[in-house]
C-alpha cells in the first residue's frame, strides 16, 4: 500500500492510529500488578483508587509534650489568679504521640504549666509533680490530633490514575495500606538500523554516525512510565531488520523501530512494517518529523503490537516520542498526558513555516525588562543541541505560514518559570569565555542564553530591547578605537556601559603543522588557499576587511571569501573538515580543533550593557565572576588572552 508522502495532517494520523489501538484491544490499561508500599512504588501509576482502611491518626493523640486536662476545669485560670489541677486525677502526663486518656479533651504544653509538689513549692520532677498550676485557660481540643484528623476510614486516599509521589507513600502506609495495585508498565522495544551506525563505545571514522538515537528514545520510555529494551544496532538489510522486529513484536508491547522510515533505496522500514502487520500512516505534515510510520505488527497469539516507524534525524525522533510515544505510554498507565506549562512570548525575528505542515520549533525564552522573549534556535533536523538549550517548543499550525517579528507565540516550556525569569540574553559576537561566564554564573542561579549573531547584531539587538547584554568587538578602522563609535551610531539616545572583558590575538587558523605554508593574510590571494569568512557584521570579518584594505587586496581576489560561519568554532571545524584552508578566528577556538594558529593581530573584546540593567542582580552577579580570581585563570589558561581591563567601566555613552 503506497502510503507514503500522502502527507495527512497530525490530527488525522492521531485518530487513525488510535482507533487501530482501540480495535485490538490496547486503547487502555494494559495490566495491572500488586506491589508492596516501599520505595520502590516510587513514580508508579495507580490503577485502582485507594480507599483508607484506618483513620489517621486512629485514635485521640498528644500533640504536644505536656499534660492532658479537661477543657473546662481550666475556665478560671489568668496570669493573676492561676489554678491548680491534681496531677492523676486531673491532669495527666503525655508525650507527643501517646493516646489521650477517656474523659480528657485538652493538652497544655509542658512549657506553659509550674509543677508543684505537695507542699506547693516548684517541683524538680517536671513530668510527675503533684499538681500543676496553670495561668491561662484552653479550649477543647487544644493540641489534641482528633481521631481521623488526617484521613478517614473509608476515604479516597488517592485516585486511580495517579503517579505516586514521596508525601503519598507516607498516606498510603498510614491509611492502613501494605499493598496497593498499579499499572504494569509498558515493555517497549527500540531498534536502532542503520550500516553506517557505530555504538557509543567504538572508535568513530569518517563516515559513521554515533548511534544515540536509541538512548534518547530509551531514556523518554523510562521518564514517561515504561520498560525499554536497547536492540544492539541492525545493518540496512531488509531480511535482518524484519527477523528483529518480528522477535521484538513476539516478547514486548510496541516497537519502536529507528531510521530508515524515508523512501530511499535502504529505507526498508515501511515495507517491513507492511510485510509482518498493517501500515496505517507513513507520511505527517509535521516538521520536523516528516516521514513517520504508524502500523501494528502481528504479535503472535492474535496480539496486536503497534509498531512506531522513528525519523532517523535526533530532533525528529525526540520530537516524535513528544508527538506519539507519551501520550501512548500514559493512555496505557491510565494517567493523564503531560500537560506541560504554557507562556507567551514575543517572537525576535520573522518565522517562516511550511503552508501545510505542523511546524515545530525550538526556542529559548527570556524576560528582558517587561517583555517576554522568544529566539528561534536552528531548526535542522539533525541539531540534537537545539533540543539541549531549547526553553520549549513554539508550534505554528498548517496554513500559518509563520509570523512576524514582534507577533506573539505560545511557547510549552521544558524549563519552568522561574528558570525562564533568571534567564539572560547573550546577542552578540561569539567568545569562548561567555561560554565560561555561563557555567559561572549558572552556581548564582542565573542562566545565560547566547546568540551568535556578530558584534553589529548585537548592538541591533540591543536597540530593540531583545537582549540584556552584547558582547562586542567592532573595529573602527578611522581610530583604531573599538566598539565605541559604533555604539554611538547604532544605539543613539540609549545610555550604554562599555565593561572590559578581554584582549585577544586573533589570526589564521590552519590545519595542523600548517601543510600550506600559510603565514599573513597575503597569502588568502594565491589560488591554492580556500578561506572561510565570518558573516557581515561579525567583528572578525570587520577585521579582516579592514586588514585587507590597507594591504591593497580586493575581497575579491579571496577564494572563499564569500563562504561564512557565524561562530569562531564553526570555521574551525569547518578548516579541521577540509572544506578550507584556513580562516579568520581566535587562538582557543583554533586549540579547540587541533589546528595551528597564526597569530596577527591583538583586539579588544567588551561587554556591552544598556546602563539601566547595570543595576541589576544579574548583571551584578556577572561583575562578581569577572572580579572571581578563578574566572581569571580560567580565561588565562586559554590561549592567547589577556584579563587587563576585565570587569572595569571602559565608557559610558548616549
Amino acid at each position: 500500500m503506497a502510503v507514503y508522502l500522502h502527507d495527512i495532517p497530525l490530527s488525522q494520523a492521531k485518530d487513525i492510529f488510535q482507533q487501530a489501538l482501540v480495535d485490538a484491544g490496547l486503547g487502555g490499561v494494559l495490566g495491572e500488578e500488586e506491589m508492596e508500599v516501599s520505595v520502590e512504588l516510587l513514580g508508579r501509576v495507580l490503577s485502582r483508587p485507594v480507599w483508607a482502611k484506618i483513620s489517621s491518626p486512629h485514635y485521640h493523640a498528644s500533640a504536644m509534650d505536656g499534660f492532658c486536662v479537661r477543657a473546662d476545669s481550666t475556665n478560671e485560670a489568668t496570669l493573676t489568679h492561676p489554678v491548680e489541677l491534681l496531677v492523676g486525677e486531673q491532669a495527666v502526663y503525655v508525650d507527643t504521640g501517646d493516646v489521650i486518656p477517656a474523659g480528657f479533651n485538652a493538652v497544655i504544653q509542658i512549657e506553659n504549666t509550674e509543677p508543684l509538689d505537695a507542699g506547693n513549692h516548684i517541683s524538680e520532677d517536671v513530668r510527675n509533680p503533684d499538681k500543676i498550676r496553670i495561668r491561662a485557660s484552653v479550649v477543647p481540643w487544644h493540641h489534641v490530633r482528633a481521631l481521623g484528623e488526617d484521613m478517614v476510614a473509608t476515604e479516597l486516599v488517592l485516585p486511580a490514575g495517579h503517579t505516586i509521589r514521596p508525601v503519598d507513600l507516607g498516606a498510603l502506609a498510614g491509611s492502613g495500606h501494605v499493598r496497593v495495585h498499579v499499572s504494569r508498565k509498558p515493555k517497549v522495544a527500540v531498534i536502532p538500523t542503520g550500516t553506517e551506525l557505530v555504538e557509543v563505545s567504538q572508535e568513530v571514522r569518517p563516515g559513521d554516525i554515533i548511534e544515540y538515537n536509541s538512548l534518547v528514545l530509551a531514556a523518554q520510555v523510562k521518564q514517561w512510565g515504561g520498560n525499554a529494551t536497547r536492540h544492539s544496532i541492525v545493518v540496512d538489510d531488509k531480511e535482518q531488520i524484519s527477523r528483529v522486529v518480528e522477535e521484538a513484536a513476539k516478547t514486548h508491547d510496541m516497537v519502536l523501530l529507528n531510521a530508515g522510515s524515508s523512501a530511499g533505496s535502504e529505507d526498508f522500514s515501511a515495507t517491513v512494517v507492511g510485510e509482518l502487520g498493517e501500515l496505517l500512516v507513513h507520511g505527517i505534515a509535521v516538521r520536523p518529523g516528516h516521514p513517520v510510520i504508524l502500523g501494528m505488527l502481528d504479535g503472535g497469539g492474535g496480539r496486536k503490537v503497534p509498531v512506531i516507524g522513528v525519523p532517523g534525524y535526533p530532533v525528529s525522533a525526540a520530537l516524535t516520542g513528544e508527538i506519539f510515544l507519551e501520550p501512548l505510554l500514559a493512555q496505557w498507565l491510565g494517567r493523564q498526558p503531560h500537560s506541560p506549562d504554557m507562556i507567551e512570548a514575543e517572537l525576535t525575528r520573522k518565522v517562516t513555516s511550511p503552508a501545510g505542515d505542523d511546524d515545530y520549533q525550538r526556542v529559548v525564552v527570556g524576560k528582558v525588562g517587561d517583555r517576554v522573549l522568544a529566539t528561534l534556535l536552528s531548526r535542522g533536523a539533525g541539531v540534537l543541541s537545539s533540543l539541549v538549550k531549547a526553553d520549549g517548543i513554539a508550534i505554528f499550525p498548517s496554513g500559518s505560514q509563520g509570523k512576524a517579528a514582534g507577533e506573539k507565540v505560545n511557547v510549552r516550556l521544558y524549563r519552568s518559570r522561574s528558570e525562564v525569569d533568571k534567564t539572560i540574553f547573550v546577542i552578540g559576537s561569539h567568545d569562548l569565555t561567555i561560554d565560561l561566564l555561563a557555567q559561572y554564573i549558572s552556581q548564582e542561579g542565573f542562566r545565560i542564553t547566547s546568540a551568535n549573531v556578530g558584534s553589529l547584531a548585537g548592538l541591533i539587538a540591543l536597540r530593540r530591547g531583545e537582549s540584556h547584554f552584547s558582547g562586542s568587538h567592532l573595529l573602527d578602522p578611522e581610530t583604531g578605537e573599538y566598539n565605541f563609535s559604533y555604539i554611538k551610531k547604532y544605539l543613539p539616545g540609549i545610555k550604554i556601559r562599555v565593561v572590559g572583558m578581554v584582549k585577544r590575538q586573533q589570526g589564521l587558523m590552519v590545519p595542523k603543522r600548517n601543510p600550506k605554508g600559510i603565514h599573513s593574510l597575503e597569502d588568502l590571494v594565491r589560488g591554492d588557499v580556500v578561506y572561510i569568512n565570518r558573516q557581515p557584521g561579525a567583528g572578525t570579518r570587520v577585521l579582516l576587511d579592514y586588514q585587507l584594505d590597507k594591504l591593497g587586496i580586493a575581497v575579491e581576489n579571496v577564494n572563499g571569501y564569500a563562504q561564512e560561519e557565524y561562530t569562531h568554532l564553526m570555521v574551525a571545524a569547518a578548516i579541521a573538515s577540509g572544506r578550507a584552508d584556513c580562516g579568520m578566528g581566535i587562538a582557543a577556538a583554533a586549540q579547540s580543533m587541533g589546528l595551528d594558529f597564526v597569530p596577527l593581530y591583538e583586539e579588544r573584546y567588551d561587554l556591552i550593557v544598556r546602563e539601566e540593567y547595570v543595576e541589576s542582580a544579574y548583571f551584578k552577579a556577572v561583575l562578581n565572576i569577572l572580579d572571581n580570581e578563578n574566572f581569571k585563570e580560567d580565561i588565562l589558561a586559554l590561549p592567547g588572552y589577556q584579563v587587563d581591563d576585565i570587569g572595569g567601566t571602559l565608557a559610558v555613552l548616549e
